[in-house]
């Protein structure tokens, strides 16, 4: 059975493999009929409903068209609500007591790839017991619905503003963004229409950039994950900081009125000082990834708080939160997840809540934000176009032997990515040097 589901939902390149019309149709009706043999009473007189978002990639009408013929060919109705962030699709499949949310979106992949997230009625991703459910009926010949049982389809127009409304509401009540100057850079991506409405209607003077989505330009040289747009435009408007968001907006990165970088590790950091300060954290601490740097757990501890480290992805971000009770969690990418108004990373939404801190703190975001320092870390990806065996004797060999070297006041990760032909090697620890020897070395030994 070929292995569907990555570490966020299905990825890969468009049209091509496991994102195919023919694969994406089997998909859908695998989906379906597991979410009907799972949430559905079909006695009621209620219709199984799934709703659809995508980002703005090009090739979003052809798995749209895809999905909407595999699930009404179930007989499930089908809730269309075009370009959107994935946090937006979690909120209205609650919202609009849909039994299933889809999300169209390669996230911060290029606009090549393209992706399928799945979402239960309670707006969380759908666990990986339920992926593999579907895997293996995507292999199976699953009947469908009588021919005066087939689904509908319907746009709703309204979509965007619903998700606006919901945002400000996670906004303190009578408090507003007048006189700030905010950058905002949507990537070309889902957020290009929602972001800058939602800090220019709470009264921010915005600079939008990344707002002109052809469908080709999507997280090109702009977004969370190419910031240097954001740092010129920052510095060349004199603007009090900027926000950048990925292609389908879970993920936030921030940068200061001097241009300095705020991953998602110092966001993190400033949203549990200063909700501890107001008594708002919840489980005493936060959770956070093996990716998260040792100097935001050191700065943790200092303040009397744990950090929890979960797997990579914010779907098991958010299950550790639920099992020590917090209400922060996120990665050092800037998936941040605030679990008193969310189930899913949200940019927008973590971006507001540091600008209602920033409001209230009367001071610049350089002399709030860097809340600690972090120490070296280095990531290095390797290509593969084969999967990499961990577990050979030689590859162990020099993990271990890495890890020796590193105690202890370093660490190491070795994973293949979840999401693209990679293989990830993080280190991170106070001797920079020894990262990189350590480094090299692992290279060397997982290329051969």
């Amino acid at each position: 059975m070929e292995i569907l589901f990555g570490t966020d939902g299905i990825r890969g390149p468009a049209n091509s493999g496991s994102m195919t019309p023919a694969c994406i149709l089997k998909l859908a009706t695998a989906a379906a009929h597991h979410g009907m043999q799972k949430h559905f009473d079909s006695h009621g007189d209620h219709r199984f409903t799934i709703v659809i978002g995508k980002d703005t990639r090009l090739s979003g009408y052809m798995v749209e068209s895809a999905l909407v013929s595999g699930f009404v060919s179930m007989g499930a109705d089908v809730i269309l609500l075009g370009p959107l962030p994935t946090p937006g699709v979690a909120m209205l499949t609650r919202s609009l007591r849909a039994q299933m949310g889809v999300m169209i979106s390669a996230s911060h992949n290029p606009f090549q790839d393209n992706g399928i997230k799945f979402f239960g009625p309670d707006g969380c991703k759908i666990s990986r017991a339920d992926e593999q459910v579907i895997e293996q009926l995507t292999t199976t010949s699953i009947p469908l619905a009588n021919c005066l049982k087939i689904g509908k389809a319907k746009r709703l127009d309204d979509a965007a503003g619903r998700y606006i409304e919901f945002a400000k509401a996670t906004f303190p009540r009578g408090q507003r963004l007048d006189g700030l100057k905010i950058v905002v850079d949507c990537a070309h991506g889902a957020t290009y229409k929602v972001a800058p409405k939602v800090l220019w209607e709470l009264g921010a003077d915005i600079i939008p950039v990344g707002v002109d989505p052809n469908g080709e330009n999507i997280n090109l040289n702009c977004g969370a994950t190419s910031p240097a747009l954001l740092q010129q435009t920052v510095l060349s408007h004199q603007a009090d900081l900027g926000i950048a968001l990925d292609g389908d907006g879970d993920r936030l990165l921030m940068v200061d009125e001097n241009g300095h970088i705020l991953d998602g590790d110092q966001l993190l950091g400033l949203i549990a000082t200063l909700w501890l300060k107001r008594g708002l954290l919840q489980g005493n601490g936060i959770v956070g990834t093996v990716m998260s740097n040792l100097g935001l757990e050191r700065y943790l501890h200092s303040q009397g708080l744990t950090l929890h480290r979960s797997s990579v992805g914010d779907r098991f971000v958010l299950e550790r939160m639920q099992t020590e009770d917090c209400n922060v969690g996120g990665e050092q990418s800037g998936h941040i997840i605030l679990r008193d108004y969310v189930t899913t990373g949200d940019g927008l939404i973590a971006a507001l809540q540091i600008l209602s801190l920033l409001k209230n703190s009367n001071q610049r975001i350089s002399e709030i934000a860097h809340v600690f320092q972090p120490v070296p870390q280095i990531l290095k990806n390797i290509k593969t176009s084969y999967p990499v065996n961990l577990l050979s004797h030689p590859i162990q060999q020099a993990i271990n032997h890495a890890e020796q070297q590193l105690h202890p006041h370093g660490r190491l990760l070795v994973r293949p990515s979840g999401t693209e032909p990679l293989l990830r090697i993080m280190a991170q620890g106070d001797d920079k040097p020894l990262l990189d020897k350590v480094i090299g070395e692992l290279v060397a030994a997982c290329s051969q």
